[in-house]
């Protein structure tokens, strides 16, 4: 058995590719969308991707279900009860799928969505325990997929956490202790509450230290897996919808073209946002006004389809060489729309005063320096690292609803953002000032470096 794990940091999100190298026959499970490193893979591997299959319709990336297919002539897969726009092959519970001496199992197991689906891998036919589950968003390492995402289209989510209940027990749990669990997701993911950093683990683990497994009833792990659930990210609609449908192929070699800053500013007139991928204190130095700070080197496409609208184009501002990457990992999550960057930006940035800002950006010691000031503080970062603390006099507002919640805040006042380090700070500090708030700043290294600047006057004062 060939059986590899690609892992995306930014995204948190798993795929898989398993193959029988006697046959060279192999299968890719839940791929994402710029799909060229798989078919290399394969290819030196000797192994022919013949079937495509999606756990359940994905809401935190746009899947590359399509493109793979186009590249490799594959097969798609879903659940039988999904129903798609684009031919796919059915899957029933406890099909299997034969690729040699490899076998897989499907297993139905709905809950997160009701088309959700596990694959059991048996290395060898004969094998009487399975080499693994891959579990997609059903079971992750320290938690169970959300159950909530589809309460705003007639899913009640206490009837799919029942569901999710009965194939956690019925379904994963009667595996063996030794059967390895590969997750959808990981740490970071928006698809749980207390997912962990680890990317694989067992059964026999998870059954002694899942949260979720650890509930005595069904009653009381409904309750655990629908409270305190974060709103969902404004692009997760988006993305479950266009992974059911006939849509557009990522061509993930074509950079987007080079624009002069009179293109630039044409297209902004029109609507299109500027989105700026490079580092927070190079925004701070010089941007162009209006621009959205969101750093490539961070968790960029996911908080772009949380805080931009999904209906406008979208200009890059992205250091030399970088545009092509920019462009890719926002198709990840379905925001095609970028329709250039911005040629020159050095010259730009340098010669251009009229459409140049400079952003503030405060070290601890100065915005110490004027805490005592009228200020507007806007802590940025979700509930579960709020309650554990934040800057007195801070208003909770998470970076995902910042958008929607701008007139919570009055533009006119000074106003300091935070998060925890200083990277979303600097994105929510952007979308205060494109919104015409008059005097913004964010603090550099955020909560974390204002807790050790408390803790550095607590050991002098003693």
């Amino acid at each position: 058995m060939i059986f590899t794990q690609y892992y995306l940091d930014c995204l948190s999100q798993a795929s898989y590719l398993i193959g029988d190298a006697s046959t060279g026959r192999a299968v890719l499970v839940d791929p994402r969308r710029d799909v060229a490193e798989y078919v290399r893979d394969a290819s030196a591997a000797g192994l022919t991707i013949d079937l495509v299959i999606e756990t359940h319709f994905h809401a935190d990336f746009l899947s590359g279900h399509l493109e793979l297919a186009a590249a490799t002539g594959a097969e798609i897969a879903f659940s039988s009860v999904a129903e798609t726009e684009f031919d796919s092959r059915k899957l029933a519970h406890q099909e299997r799928i034969d690729l040699g001496d490899v076998q897989l199992e499907i297993r139905h197991t709905p809950g997160h969505t009701p088309e959700s689906i596990s694959i059991v891998v048996w290395e060898h036919r004969e094998d009487e325990t399975p080499y693994g589950v891959l579990t997609g968003d059903t079971l992750f390492v320290g938690d169970v997929g959300r159950p909530d995402l589809l309460s705003s289209i007639g899913h009640s989510e206490d009837d799919l956490a029942a569901q999710l209940y009965d194939s956690v027990h019925n379904q994963l749990l009667t595996l063996p202790d030794s059967t390895r669990l590969y997750p959808g997701h990981g740490a970071g993911s928006a698809c749980g509450k207390n997912l962990s950093s680890e990317t694989s683990s067992t059964i026999g683990q998870q059954r002694v230290s899942n949260y979720a497994l650890l509930a005595n009833s069904r009653d009381a792990f409904i309750s655990l897996v629908t409270e305190g659930q974060l709103p969902a990210p404004n692009y997760f609609a988006h993305d479950a919808l266009l992974n059911r449908q006939d849509r557009a192929l990522l061509d993930e070699v074509a950079a987007p073209p080079a624009l002069t800053l009179d293109m630039v500013l044409g297209l902004v007139d029109s609507g299109a946002v500027l989105l700026d991928s490079r580092s927070a204190d190079a925004f701070a130095v010089s941007h162009l006004d209006g621009s959205i700070n969101i750093g490539l080197a961070g968790r960029f496409a996911e908080f772009a389809g949380g805080v931009l609208p999904l209906d406008r184009d979208i200009v890059l501002v992205a250091d030399a060489g970088t545009e092509l990457e920019a462009k890719n990992r926002l198709a990840r999550i379905g925001l095609d729309r970028v329709v250039g960057f911005v040629a020159s930006l050095d010259e730009v940035l340098g010669a251009d005063s009229d459409h140049v800002r400079s952003a503030s950006r405060l070290t601890v010691a100065e915005f110490m320096e004027n805490q005592d000031a009228p200020l507007q503080l806007v802590d940025i970062r979700n509930p579960g690292e709020t309650s554990l603390g934040t800057i007195p006099t801070a208003a909770r507002i998470p970076l995902g609803q910042l958008p929607v919640r701008l007139s919570d805040l009055d533009p006119s006042a000074p106003t300091v953002v935070f998060c925890a380090g200083g990277y979303r700070s600097s994105v929510a500090a952007s979308i205060l000032r494109s919104a015409d708030f008059e005097n913004v700043s964010d603090i550099v290294g955020g909560y974390a470096a204002w807790i050790d600047a408390q803790q550095d006057a607590g050991d002098r004062a003693s």
